[in-house]
């Protein structure tokens, strides 16, 4: 193989493979000297790929781990296998790696060619996850549209259905997309509005990136006291004061939306359980419980999510709890405590339903 470029490429695609190779053997593959395998090692080295050798009549080469990240080569199957798991990993807001998964996912994309594409697109429709049901899931071809146009300054059209049923179309200039944990949220200024909005991406629909480019405006961090709603389109800020542009300045920006348009729940919970126990089965969302010295754990932290999602929570972790605050999570419990009695004790004779508003929904504005 006299194509040098090519040939890296194949003795990469080798090493790759878990295994420690003979240079011969690779001379073989690649038929070439065992002089011009040991150069291309020394290439790929020089490219930041860590390839050891050992000696000895089983000795050869073989791929190890480095101080840094090199570039991957993949074949087909492996990139449907790393799309499918990058898909399912961004579009159900996976604690902790979600906003990777989008990111990994729109760099995949960007040059995965069209015949594997509609390999994944194909796997992806014919599976059906099983979830938690704590948040609702996203087609990931709408995050890495979102991601791929604020990565690239790009404007974004799309649908958007507010918490109300009301039916958008939405010109704006993309920043960040933030996930909670739970959902997936943009944050953008809005052409039609002439303001700063955060929009919930499962009500996003059909996104078609325009092809203008924009200047990046700053983002607001301080506003009036009409300030608007995370919960999707709602106004977010319309102050003047700016700071640098970033992804935590986005997700303060989001968390202080949210904070204005639900009242902030100052949490505090005695667990009677140890606190690894509790931490792994509460949400992160809501603080770190730290331990009593009692063999229990006690939680203090602030969250504005709704008193129906916070009182299951605690409810999930399945130990015994107390809440001394806030008062409202206490009085919501109570009641809660009753009507479950009432219902093991005396079930309804037909179905009742339930008026309980959506776990983390806030208020809108148009």
């Amino acid at each position: 193989m006299s194509d040098t470029p090519a040939r890296l490429l194949k003795l990469l695609s080798l090493l790759q493979t878990p295994r420690e190779w003979p240079g011969g053997e690779l001379a073989d593959r690649l038929d070439v000297s065992p002089r011009t395998i040991r150069r291309d090692i020394d290439r790929l080295r020089d490219l930041g790929y860590p390839v050891e050798a050992s000696r000895g009549s089983v000795g050869g080469y073989r791929l190890v781990a480095g101080a840094a990240m090199p570039p991957l080569l993949l074949d087909d199957e492996e990139a449907v296998a790393i799309a499918v798991g990058l898909r399912a990993g961004a579009g159900h807001a996976i604690e902790g790696v979600d906003e990777a998964s989008v990111r990994a996912l729109a760099k995949l994309e960007q040059v995965l060619p069209s015949r594997l594409r509609h390999r994944v697109s194909a796997l992806q429709t014919a599976t059906v996850p099983l979830t938690r049901g704590d948040g609702s899931t996203i087609d990931p071809r709408t995050l890495t549209t979102l991601a791929s146009a604020a990565t690239g300054r790009e404007r974004l059209r799309f649908a958007y259905r507010s918490g109300d049923g009301t039916r958008t179309k939405r010109q704006v200039e993309p920043y960040r997309l933030v996930s909670t944990g739970q959902r997936w949220y943009l944050v953008a200024y809005d052409l039609g509005r002439e303001d700063w909005r955060t929009f919930r991406v499962d009500r996003v629909g059909e996104p078609f990136a325009t092809g203008a480019r924009f200047a990046p405006r700053p983002l607001p961090v301080e506003g009036g006291p009409d300030g608007g709603g995370s919960g999707g389109g709602g106004r977010a800020d319309g102050g003047h004061g700016k700071e640098p542009n970033g992804e935590g300045d986005a997700a303060r920006f989001l968390a202080r939306s949210m904070r204005r348009m639900q009242p902030e729940l100052r949490l505090d919970v005695r667990f009677g359980a140890p606190a690894e126990f509790v931490a792994a089965r509460l949400p992160a969302t809501l603080g770190t419980p730290e331990p009593d010295g009692e063999g229990g754990c006690r939680l203090r932290a602030s969250c504005t999510d709704s008193l129906e999602w916070v009182a299951l929570r605690l409810a999930l972790v399945d130990c015994e709890f107390s809440v001394a605050g806030p008062p409202q999570l206490v009085a919501y419990l109570e009641n809660l405590g009753t009507r479950l009695t009432r219902a093991a004790r005396h079930p309804p004779a037909h179905p009742m339903r339930s008026d309980a508003p959506e776990r983390g929904d806030a208020p809108e504005q148009g």
